[in-house]
């Protein structure tokens, strides 16, 4: 019988411990899927998918896909009958897709040429050119055929509370940060009007031109856009089976017609679909998400939408769980780009708890670009995200700056500084109070909007609740108030500028320019496909960074330069200085007793520099290794060498000076050798080459060993263990920059110099 005692004090005993290392891994948290195409969990080859094919007679469609006319579904009328250009399908479905696959990555083929090939192509034919490319293919092709040449983004703006003080807060910095649109829901259904009214003030501070829509149920949600609060609709969804379609009472007739209504009201309006939908409700007919992703994409362009958000939205943690999933998004991506709609390429679901896996999927549409690189990155913290977790969110929304500077790749935002974000929040908090107050909505005290501007997330608010919510949004609801009304009530109260901003994007409803595709308004002008199109045709064409653009990328927190790093050691020259004393006693010789260790420092040590990396005095690092030498019967003596800043040459200088012929070399930042007269210069005894994370006592250790290398003895190397810690990220810049200050004080010929040194205060 197993003692369980010994079993639970070596429970590895029967297993490779690095699954149990493995386990401990945020990816241990995702689950996977086996690939089942005749249960639908398929990415590219479902067991029923049909094989392209187009068969006419007499000029009208005979079968499509394989599928007689006369059994169609209300999917397949639809396309055959809005989406098919029938004077063009029978040469286009003639290409072998392998052909048309190439020229989708041909530079030379032009974007205008396959966009119209795609017009003539079924949804089994779309989908069978695009799985033939690879991820890379893919992500190229997608660069070449995206509608707009000037990427985008969008944010989610939500809160756990569905606090106005705070959407209006957030969606003011979500504007500042450089999102075209931002995008709300709620927690609580009913407070859908205050959620709306909250965010079309906030996106309103800043600067105008940021599009907004609430996500709600269609019917309120078209209502509250008809108020004028909302510019944009991207609700719509369209399912790839008619059982999926029907289970939602809907048609496609009937989501054309929502769509026409949108339009009507001059909002811009897309469609949603993404893969693994119709897998997701139970009505897959045991076909790949691809191709039900394709008809669903043809749908779109039949209704006349000007655009999607697919990339499988919802689904797209349930698709990547398959083999070629995440593949499969960027693929169906491609489609919608390539049938010429608007996209916004997903990266709103977070699809899975591994960092690195989420990274990953971000990158091939960041540095491809697309109209929008999500359709909803969380400009708020995660729990804040009433639509759920998205790719990157309010926690991450640095590291999505710093991947747009390490690729110079325009990913549509921009730094902000504290100070900004700050004002900004004050500012949309202070105007939705005064709206508030103008039209009787509510009273919120100065505590609640302090607590508003400075928090992180609704954890850290004390304002509204959510039932709260709901009477404020009752009254918008039952008053009829509508966004004329938040206009006056803006300019009445003196906040002028931002009525201003609210108003020029409801003219835009009026001229109706913002209804072309992938229309965007940057600096008070409408950006889109017809204006700005992706010209893309080889090196040197098509989007690429300004100058300008580029200092805006580059600007992000934490940059070091020089300067800063001698400010920095400046404000610890003068505690150091009375720590110790630097004496220059003349060139220095070679004629020392047999037990001498030369201390070799480099040129700015104790001059410009003061501290190691890891925050050691200079001062207190010469005392632990003149104390560990002394205390293995070494003589310890300073020389600074101004001939060379490397460790190596420090070392082998100091030891060929040494009456032992043992030195040390050390750097100002701490980095620090053992080397021996006679030994080749990167050859060295012992090396402390993390210099962040060594300690006084590895240094007392350091002395100790050099010592006894003197006695001839062969003393345990001192190992600093890195613990894995990504040194170089941490520390590169700030090491390249202080060695920059060492090399600066070198002198070609120049001798090393005896230094004699006394320390001030007792130990």
């Amino acid at each position: 019988m197993t003692d369980p005692t010994q079993a639970g004090s070596n429970p590895g005993a029967n297993r490779w411990r690095r699954f149990a290392d493995w386990d401990e891994r945020p990816l241990r948290l995702d689950r996977f899927a086996v690939e089942d195409p005749e249960n639908g969990f398929a990415a590219f080859h479902g067991a029923k998918d049909p094989k392209p094919g187009l068969v006419m007679e007499a000029g009208r469609i005979a079968s499509m896909d394989g599928i007689p006319l006369a059994d169609f579904d209300m999917i397949d009328h639809f396309i055959a009958h809005h989406h098919l250009d029938l004077d063009l399908a029978p040469t286009a479905m003639a290409i072998p897709s392998a052909e048309i696959a190439r020229r989708l990555v041909d530079i030379a083929v032009p974007r205008e040429e396959l966009a119209r090939l795609a017009h003539g192509l079924t949804p089994a034919k779309l989908a069978e050119v695009v799985a033939q490319l690879s991820a890379i293919e893919l992500a190229f092709a997608f660069s070449k055929m995206r509608t707009r040449k000037m990427p985008g983004n969008q944010g989610h703006v939500t809160n756990a509370k569905d606090d106005p003080l705070q959407l209006a807060a957030d969606a003011a910095t979500a504007v500042a940060f450089g999102f075209d649109e931002v995008e709300t829901t709620m927690r609580v259904a009913r407070n859908a009007w205050s959620n709306a009214l909250a965010c079309a003030v906030g996106a309103a501070v800043g600067r105008w031109g940021t599009l907004f829509q609430c996500s709600s149920e269609e019917a309120e949600e078209l209502q509250i856009g008809m108020a004028g609060f909302t510019s944009y609709a991207e609700t719509v969804s369209v399912y790839g089976t008619e059982r999926a379609f029907t289970d939602g009472d809907d048609t496609p007739w009937s989501k054309a017609f929502l769509a026409a209504a949108y339009a009507s009201r001059g909002i811009k309006m897309r469609c949603t679909s993404g893969a693994a939908s119709e897998l997701l409700m139970g009505f897959h007919e045991s076909k790949s998400l691809l191709y039900l992703e394709a008809r669903c994409l043809c749908l779109q362009r039949a209704m006349g939408v000007q655009g999607t958000q697919n990339g499988g939205i919802d689904g797209a943690p349930l698709a990547s769980t398959m083999p070629g999933g995440v593949r499969e998004l960027l693929a169906e991506n491609l489609i919608a780009v390539w049938l010429d709609l608007e996209c916004a390429t997903g990266n709103d679901a977070r699809h899975s708890e591994s960092e690195i896996r989420v990274g990953a999927k971000i990158l091939p549409y960041l540095i491809a670009g697309s109209d929008f690189i999500c359709s909803g990155m969380g400009s708020i913290l995660k729990y804040d995200n009433s639509f759920n977790p998205s790719s990157f969110n309010g926690e991450e929304m640095e590291d999505f700056l710093v991947l747009q500077r390490d690729y110079e790749a325009d990913g549509g935002l921009t730094s902000v500084g504290e100070a900004t974000a700050l004002d900004v929040r004050k500012r949309a908090i202070d105007a939705l109070a005064a709206v508030f107050a103008e039209l009787d909505l509510g009273a919120p005290t100065e505590a609640m909007k302090r607590s508003v501007a400075v928090a992180s997330g609704s954890n850290d608010t004390e304002s509204y609740l959510p039932r709260d919510v709901s009477f404020i949004s009752e009254k918008i609801k039952e008053r009829g108030i509508n966004v004329l009304d938040v206009i006056k009530a803006l300019a009445k109260r003196g906040f002028r500028v931002e009525a201003q901003n609210l108003l020029n994007v409801v003219r835009l409803r009026v001229s109706g320019d913002y209804l072309q595709t992938a229309a965007v308004v940057r600096n008070g002008h409408v950006v889109s496909a017809v204006n700005n199109p992706n010209d893309y045709s080889g090196p040197g064409t098509g989007y690429r960074v300004s100058e300008a653009r580029r200092q805006e990328l580059s600007a992000i927190r934490d940059v070091l330069t020089r300067e800063e790093v001698l400010r920095t050691e400046a404000t610890f020259a003068g505690p150091e200085a009375k720590l110790i004393t630097y004496k220059t006693l003349g060139v220095a010789a070679a004629t020392g007793p047999k037990n001498e260790i030369v201390i070799g420092v480099s040129p700015a040590f104790g001059v410009k520099l003061f501290r190691t990396l890891a925050g050691h005095a200079l001062s207190a690092v010469l005392r632990a290794l003149s104390e560990g030498i002394a205390a293995k019967g070494g003589i310890a003596r300073i020389v600074r060498m101004r001939h060379t800043a490397d460790t190596s040459f420090l070392g082998l200088s100091a030891a060929r000076l040494a009456g032992s012929g043992i030195g040390i070399g050390i750097q100002a930042k701490g980095t620090a050798v053992i080397h021996q007269a006679d030994r080749l210069p990167h050859h060295n005894l012992e090396l402390f080459s993390n210099a962040p994370i060594t300690s006084l006592a590895h240094y007392r250790s350091f002395g100790a060993n050099a010592a006894t290398y003197a006695k001839g003895e062969m003393p345990e190397p001192v190992v600093v263990p890195t613990e894995g810690k990504a040194m170089g990220a941490r520390y590169h810049a700030q090491v390249a920059l202080i060695y920059a200050i060492e090399t600066s004080l070198t002198a070609d010929g120049a001798k090393p110099e005896d230094i004699e040194i006394a320390f001030l205060e007792a130990h």
